[in-house]
């Protein structure tokens, strides 16, 4: 499936969540990343975030799409993901 995950959470914790997203997802924008991934390794990043964040001061927002075929992604300014990845 393919996902876009936007989180915004405390100063002390974006690099956490910034360093786990990467090992699931691509970096595409400051706190957002898309990608392919699979239902099992969606769940397991959900488990690990959840224990990384506070619920009563963060946000973690997961868009999960079973596929992209009636979806287009364009950029405008800096594109900072420079991979050719339609969403």
């Amino acid at each position: 499936m393919f996902v876009i995950l936007v989180y915004d959470v405390g100063e002390k914790r974006v690099n956490k969540i910034l360093k786990k997203c990467r090992q699931y997802l691509t970096w595409v924008q400051n706190s957002v990343f898309e990608g392919e991934i699979s239902e099992g390794n969606l769940k397991k990043l959900k488990m690990e975030l959840n224990r990384m964040i506070k619920p009563n001061e963060d946000s973690v927002i997961i868009y999960t799409f079973q596929n992209t075929k009636y979806s287009n992604r364009q950029v405008m300014g800096i594109n900072k993901n420079y991979l050719d990845i339609i969403v």
